[in-house]
């Protein structure tokens, strides 16, 4: 009788979340890039670009904005990206400041997913008097999921590699000239980035910023919410 534990075996080696787990993991990945890309296509939007509407980008329809290998990565490494929203900085009347906005829309907007998360985690705790117990242990599960994956893409996106936002947001921040070199490098920049992405230097550089600012984001979310617990 074929059971598949073998296969599973094999592949819970590769991946860093039980395959139980994944339906979960697909259904925030899903939200959690649209919502971010889409959050950067429209604050373009607002501020006179109108390149990604023109491409398709400012819809929340998941496949307009997965990108293979950055979705690929988060079951693998934890971390990934979606599909970068096109920008025209020559349609912004003020350039820095609404490059700046766009740039810092996408982590902004994934913050606010795990806040939503967090939230309704608290309150679906409330009611597990009335809830079978399977159903809000799935509810849980799925929470838990959906705060630190959000959390993960707010943190991850704002460190300052190209092509990630935080890169973005330093260059509309500082002087003129150091933005011009910092464009100069870009290029070099990617090369490193996805040198650690790909090899175990990004358990060194990386998850001690992730893990840490996760845990004193959540931290702060219990701090304020504990009222409602």
């Amino acid at each position: 009788m074929y059971t598949g534990k073998r296969e599973n075996a094999i592949l819970d080696r590769f991946l860093i979340y039980p395959l139980e787990m994944i339906p979960y993991v697909v259904l925030t990945l899903a939200a959690a890039f649209t919502v971010h890309e889409v959050a950067h296509a429209y604050v373009a939007y607002k501020f006179g670009d109108e390149t990604a509407k023109r491409q398709g980008r400012l819809t929340l329809n998941p496949l307009k904005h997965l990108d293979p290998f950055g979705t690929i990565l988060i079951f693998l490494m934890g971390f990934g990206w979606a599909k970068p929203v096109p920008v025209n900085r020559f349609y912004f009347i003020k350039p820095r400041l609404a490059g700046f906005l766009v740039s810092i829309a996408g982590p902004i907007s994934n913050l606010v997913l795990a806040l939503l998360g967090f939230v309704l985690l608290v309150l679906s705790a409330k009611l597990t008097s009335v809830l079978p117990t399977a159903f809000y242990h799935g509810l849980f599960q799925f929470f838990t999921i959906w705060i630190n994956l959000n959390l993960l893409l707010f943190l991850f996106n704002l460190m300052p590699f190209p092509p990630l936002d935080g890169f973005r947001v330093i260059q509309d921040v500082v002087a003129p000239d150091v933005r011009a070199k910092l464009t100069k490098y870009e290029a070099y920049g990617s090369i490193v980035f996805l040198i650690i992405v790909i090899t175990p230097l990004g358990q060194y550089v990386f998850w001690p910023f992730l893990n840490d600012g996760r845990e004193l984001i959540i931290s702060i979310f219990n701090i304020v919410f504990r009222p409602l617990m």
